[in-house]
């Protein structure tokens, strides 16, 4: 079994910020714990506003609170996240995301991340990037 708490996985290194500055992640799971998944809570900070573009992975997002908004490109269709709403991309969905307010996210990966991803320049995380030790 294993077992991590918020605090413990954020203060080991498995939280991530966003060169950008606009999201952090805790990787509460990951591809080394062999689940098939990966399982991260992720803020997005109020005013964030990116593209994103999963091409190596599935994702989907729980809203645990705040609100924002999130838009598929390929249709132009915008849909209301606020705390209650999950949005899966499932289609590898080019998206971009925006926090009205900061927003506070269950987001699970398939396949898993390793730990360390970050978005590259398509706004998408690759599939063999750096472990969290």
């Amino acid at each position: 079994m294993i077992v991590r708490t918020l605090e413990e996985a954020s203060s080991s290194g498995r939280k991530i910020v966003s060169p950008e500055g606009s999201w952090d992640s805790v990787r509460m799971l990951l591809k080394d714990d062999q689940m098939g998944f990966s399982f991260h809570i992720t803020t997005i900070y109020k005013g964030a506003d990116f593209q994103m573009h999963y091409q190596n992975h599935l994702e989907s997002v729980y809203c645990m609170s705040g609100r924002g908004e999130v838009e598929t490109l390929a249709d132009g269709k915008t849909y209301p996240i606020e705390a209650g709403t999950l949005y899966i991309l499932d289609k590898h969905d080019k998206h971009v995301l925006r926090a009205f307010e900061e927003m506070k996210m269950a987001c699970v990966f398939n396949p898993p991340l390793n730990g360390k991803e970050v978005h590259n320049a398509e706004g998408a995380y690759e599939l063999e990037a750096e472990s969290v030790e």
